[in-house]
């Protein structure tokens, strides 16, 4: 495969995966072009590869590649801490994962949408339904600030559903849910 100079490029890749089931060679392979990536693209690549290490069932090359998307500082389409903690809980290292939750928790303020849907999506597989309805509140909240309707609308069904499963009664947020469909 020639030099990669986008992230479409990866899509491919990624598309491959999905489709041969083949996630070890995905994730060598992004890994090997995130250590020549630009540096514009160099933790996106380095996000993705450990995305594929993930679905390979490997959470310590998964981890080495967030790490190196964390350090690398680069602009990336979500937070790679959420996917290190993902991957820190499979290697059943709870605190380290813990502290890193307490660090994006510091940075609510701060962190997009997308990132909170991700750590909604993450508390829900802990079975913590609250810190998931939480998270995806603040997303709810983030989309509303900067008025992104795609990620919205996602957010206020994930919102939904956790709200139903605890019980919750309908509230404003719910409401929105409901004009918009």
């Amino acid at each position: 495969m020639g030099r990669v100079t986008n992230v479409e490029d990866l899509d491919e890749i990624e598309f491959q995966a999905a489709r041969t089931g083949n996630h070890v060679r995905a994730a060598a392979q992004m890994s090997e072009l995130a250590r020549g990536a630009e540096p514009g693209l160099r933790a996106e690549f380095h996000l993705r590869a450990g995305e594929q290490w993930m679905s390979a069932d490997d959470p310590q090359r998964a981890a080495d590649e967030f790490a190196a998307a964390i350090e690398d500082g680069g602009s990336t389409f979500a937070d790679p801490r959420v996917h290190l903690v993902r991957a820190l809980i499979d290697l059943g290292r709870a605190p380290e994962a813990s502290a890193l939750l307490g660090d994006l928790t510091a940075d609510r303020d701060a962190v997009t949408p997308r990132t909170c849907d991700l750590l909604a999506e993450l508390f829900t597989e802990q079975g913590d339904l609250r810190g998931a309805q939480e998270w995806a509140t603040a997303g709810v909240e983030r989309c509303i600030e900067r008025a992104d309707d795609a990620e919205l609308q996602l957010l206020l069904r994930l919102r939904y559903r956790l709200r139903v499963d605890l019980g919750l009664p309908e509230d404003d947020y719910d409401r929105m849910l409901d004009k918009n469909q």
